[in-house]
């Protein structure tokens, strides 16, 4: 679904901003490390400039939240492999001097929550989640997790778990402003609700910390940012809500995951996979014409090397040395991967267009040289890219 500030697909950035790249990001075989099954093609949102800061009341509905359009609904985590999610999600963005501002929207016809405890775990309640990663390097992340009573949980993710984290429960987002509203009442199945909203208001000098870059962003920068929502099957047990439970394991029923922008799995710590967020002042900024935008499509397509370093090193307890170990002959670049096996197409490198490897048992580097610039990734999963 697009409008004039979302996009589902890669449209705008493979075929008009890197031509024949789109090839290397359509359907391919995959293999069984556990990565994203579907082809990389990232929501993305220009964030408008709010001409005045809105009230952190929990109902994005006033006059400054005008200029930013909500969000095409949210799907399954895992994109078109899982069925549609049951209920509407939407998020809208917001930016000036001070603070990023995020507001959601979650239809829900039974609101219900139990967490009261700061850095609780919150996903064991519904909740509502922001992932944030302003540099692109799939490094030094951010992740806010709010239920329906306000509960927040936050925390910084040096590495993805994949990559062996860890999370830093202890890192908390000083001077975060944020409430909840309920439509409806809250923990009380006699009636129906309408659902629940969020608003958020997060500094920049707390994000500053992690950027790795200008902070607040400069008109036309890009960051990459996701949204989820957990939802949980519920039924009503002496006048409470409950989670319907698996007679056959004795365990509540697998939590339903609907984000902003699909990850191709069931896991959020891909961050390669989350959206884009463009930061526009006014100035009518878009994402066809942002280079920073193809540059981070151009890094990108590091990322099925990684996956391919990642299998080697499971099957043979090293690294692969050269490229041709990992199935690449010479002038080869493999293609995004789209399902469970083994990943064993490429395609000719695009002209102007370098792959190298180097690396020993414990440790790899892989860089792209492009006209557009450059990129490297190693085996912790930092993927840089280079001027």
């Amino acid at each position: 679904m697009r409008d004039g500030h979302f996009d589902r697909t890669p449209r705008n950035l493979t075929w008009l901003a890197l031509g024949g790249l789109a090839v290397l990001l359509s359907p391919a075989a995959g293999f069984p490390f556990e990565h994203p099954l579907v082809p990389w093609a990232p929501a993305t949102y220009v964030c408008p400039r709010l001409a005045s800061a809105p009230v952190i009341d929990g109902v994005p509905d006033e006059a400054a939240w005008q200029a930013a359009p909500w969000s095409s609904p949210f799907t399954d985590i895992q994109g078109p492999l899982a069925d549609p999610p049951r209920h509407l999600t939407h998020v809208r963005l917001g930016w000036d001097d001070t603070h990023l501002y995020v507001a959601a929207r979650l239809d829900e016809p039974h609101v219900w929550a139990t967490l009261s405890e700061r850095d609780a775990v919150i996903y064991h309640d519904n909740d509502f989640e922001l992932f944030i990663d302003p540099d692109s390097d799939n490094h030094l992340y951010g992740e806010l997790e709010i239920n329906a009573l306000g509960t927040v949980w936050d925390l910084l993710l040096a590495r993805p778990y994949r990559d062996g984290g860890p999370a830093i429960d202890a890192w908390d987002i000083a001077g975060l402003q944020s409430a909840v509203a309920v439509d409806g009442t809250l923990n009380d199945p006699r009636d129906v609700d309408r659902g629940w909203s969020v608003e958020l208001a997060i500094p920049w000098r707390v994000l500053g910390a992690i950027a790795g870059r200008t902070c607040p962003p400069e008109p036309g920068d890009v960051w990459r940012l996701n949204f989820s929502r957990v939802q949980w099957r519920t039924e009503v047990a002496s006048g409470a809500y409950r989670k319907i439970v698996d007679e056959r394991t004795g365990k509540p029923l697998p939590e339903d995951n609907w984000v902003w922008s699909p990850q191709g799995l069931i896991a959020m710590h891909c961050p390669e996979m989350w959206g884009e967020v463009l930061f526009d002042d006014g100035g009518g900024r878009g994402f066809e014409a942002s280079p920073e935008h193809t540059r981070i499509a151009m890094a990108t397509l590091l990322m099925p090397v990684y996956y391919r370093q990642r299998i080697f090193h499971e099957s043979n307890g090293r690294y692969a040395a050269t490229l041709a170990e990992l199935g690449l002959g010479d002038e080869r670049l493999p293609l995004w991967p789209d399902g469970p096996g083994l990943l064993t197409r490429d395609i000719p490198m695009i002209p102007g267009f370098t792959l190298t490897l180097d690396g020993g048992d414990d440790w790899f580097r892989a860089g792209l040289a492009t006209p557009l610039g450059a990129a490297v990734i190693d085996h912790t999963g930092r993927l840089e890219r280079l001027p």
